[in-house]
């Protein structure tokens, strides 16, 4: 009994090994050169012009808040608003970036729910009229 025991939780730490992919150690040159690019494809995805707010924490702990007015191979500018101060970001000062637009899924699947409630107004409208 205790050898079966034994062999399947030893088939169970087997198959659990093979399943976790290994995890590379990078140099911080490396890891710095990934997150450069995830930014640089983040901001090119969201564009430029006032529609594209986005909200950036750079590694001294500054926070940059506005549009992307600009953007760049090397670095990319965010405009705030209210003042009108451009504010030209490096990409490799940048800790983290969070953007406000929404996709365009959300925007066809905001609009598909607007347009079903204005139909069940209608329907609705037409049925209690009726009665």
């Amino acid at each position: 009994m205790t050898r079966k025991i034994l062999s399947l939780v030893l088939a169970a730490l087997v198959v659990n090994a093979a399943g976790v992919p290994p995890a590379y150690a990078g140099t911080k040159e490396e890891k710095q050169a990934r997150l450069n690019a995830k930014v640089r494809a983040s901001i090119l995805k969201l564009g430029t012009g006032e529609a594209s707010r986005v909200k950036v924490v750079l590694r001294d702990k500054t926070k940059v808040e506005g549009y992307v007015s600009a953007a760049g191979d090397e670095s990319f500018t965010v405009t705030d608003p209210k003042t009108g101060a451009a504010t030209a970001v490096a990409y490799p000062q940048v800790r983290s970036v969070k953007g406000n637009n929404l996709s365009t899924g959300a925007k066809i699947a905001i609009g598909a729910g607007v347009a079903a409630a204005v139909v069940f107004l209608i329907l609705w409208k037409v049925i209690v009229d009726e009665d």
